[in-house]
């Protein structure tokens, strides 16, 4: 069961919980209104706890850009990125120093360092 899922079921479960304890009050029957309190605060632990230990971009309707599987490529950009450092060798750029720029913002990208 996937995390938002889990949160949405979470949601509705609190928002019952609070429907509850107005009916509750408004019946001027406090056991009903404390067990939808106690459902209610059970609920709101369990939103904290969902979000809490959820991956990052695990609420979010699509992945984000970084998701993608370990040593996948976007194509588009690397032909890009490729084309960049033709287009700036061939205006007297060395191309090798150019490669090490571009590694390094790989590496400044990822969060690493040399």
């Amino acid at each position: 069961m996937s995390p938002r899922l889990i949160r949405r079921l979470v949601i509705v479960v609190f928002i019952t919980g609070i429907a509850g304890m107005i009916v509750g009050s408004v019946a001027d029957n406090n056991g009903v209104a404390i067990t939808f309190g106690l459902i209610t605060a059970a609920a709101a632990l369990g939103l904290i706890l969902v979000t809490s230990v959820a991956p990052p971009g695990s609420f979010s309707s699509r992945p984000a850009p970084h998701d993608r599987p370990p040593g996948s490529v976007d194509e588009r950009i690397a032909a890009d990125v490729e084309a960049r450092i033709e287009r700036l060798a061939a205006a007297g750029a060395d191309e090798t120093e150019l490669r090490q720029l571009v590694q390094r913002a790989i590496e400044l990208g990822r969060g690493g360092s040399r």
